[in-house]
């Protein structure tokens, strides 16, 4: 019988937890499932929390989480969800990988929570199947796996596999779990323990920077900043983005003010520096290359704009992550 579907019966859930998770990442699993819990008065959910050691997993937030148990691959069929957020390659052991593919066997489902895509991915688990990915991985994550094919949802359950994009789209696999084995109701009331609203709410807008932190009020902000995101490399000028979108720039622009507060260009921009400051981080590409990739027309106009936004310049950014990176590596 399929895991998700309409039930009274309890599941057991395993997660694999792997070091610098996101604590929000781990709540996101959780907490919807002790709210179904205390709202249904039942244990209808149960989980475990395994980590590749043992050892209880150090967040993001340097607050340890403990763990029942280093994770072993078993013919346990619990559905395993493997969560993972930043430097997920550090531990991506190829035992471990060896036994994703053990376990995998038995499983009757198996989930790649946020960066644990790439694990899964990584173990050949998630072949020829829909995978979700976070909006800043997608490109590198469709390149590194073209036998994946990745989509820009925030969640995706493809047969006996699921991925999610983040910690939010987390929250809504939790609530389609709850709403597919008890019904629609306790999902309903599981989200509003949160003042939790879902984001078909807000119509059908692709997980990106503009869905992962804002709620647009109008479809029309939504569909220019999708646009923006979609045009990094070569930005549209106002006129053409609101000609695409069929306003006039004088309208798009009063649109933008209301629904976030800044006007078209200094989101644009920001979209742009944001995207470049990323590479700046996860890539050795030369500052020219990072200019030309997002819509700078020369090394020192991106340096300058860096600058003015994170009042560093690019290169001051690579000194100073590559000395908090050498202090961290000293021995004490």
């Amino acid at each position: 019988m399929p895991v998700f579907t309409s039930t009274n019966t309890s599941l057991d859930i395993d997660l694999l937890v792997l070091p610098e998770t996101n604590l929000i990442l781990i709540a996101s699993v959780i907490e919807p499932l002790r709210g179904a819990n205390r709202i249904s008065g039942a244990e209808i959910y149960r989980w475990r929390l395994f980590t590749p050691d043992g050892s209880p997993v150090e967040t993001t937030s340097h607050i340890p989480v403990p763990a029942s148990g280093g994770f072993r691959p078993t013919s346990d069929t619990t559905p395993l969800f493997v969560l993972a957020s930043y430097n997920w390659r550090r531990n991506a052991t190829q035992a471990l990988k060896m036994q994703l593919s053990q376990t995998a066997r038995y499983r009757s489902m198996m989930a790649g929570i946020e960066s644990g895509s790439w694990l899964l991915a990584e173990a050949s688990l998630l072949d020829n199947v829909s995978a979700a990915v976070h909006w800043e991985d997608f490109e590198d994550f469709a390149l590194a796996y073209p036998q994946v094919r990745a989509v820009k949802d925030r969640f995706v359950i493809d047969g006996k596999r699921i991925t999610t994009a983040g910690s939010l789209p987390t929250v809504d696999l939790m609530l389609e779990i709850i709403r597919r084995r008890q019904g629609y109701s306790l999902a309903l009331e599981v989200s509003r323990l949160f003042i939790y609203e879902p984001a078909a709410v807000y119509g059908a807008v692709e997980l990106s920077p503009s869905t992962a932190g804002l709620r647009m009020r109008d479809p029309r902000v939504a569909q220019a900043v999708k646009l923006m995101e979609e045009n990094i490399e070569q930005p549209l000028v106002l006129t053409r983005l609101a000609r695409r979108i069929g306003i006039s720039a004088r309208h798009l622009q009063a649109l933008f003010q209301e629904s976030i507060g800044a006007p078209p260009h200094v989101h644009y921009l920001a979209l742009r520096l944001n995207a470049a400051r990323r590479k700046v981080i996860e890539t050795k590409a030369s500052f020219a290359e990072i200019a030309a990739a997002t819509g700078f027309n020369s090394a020192s106009a991106f340096s300058r704009s860096y600058r003015a936004s994170f009042s560093e310049s690019p290169s001051g950014t690579r000194r100073r992550l590559r000395g908090r990176s050498t202090a961290a590596a000293e021995p004490t």
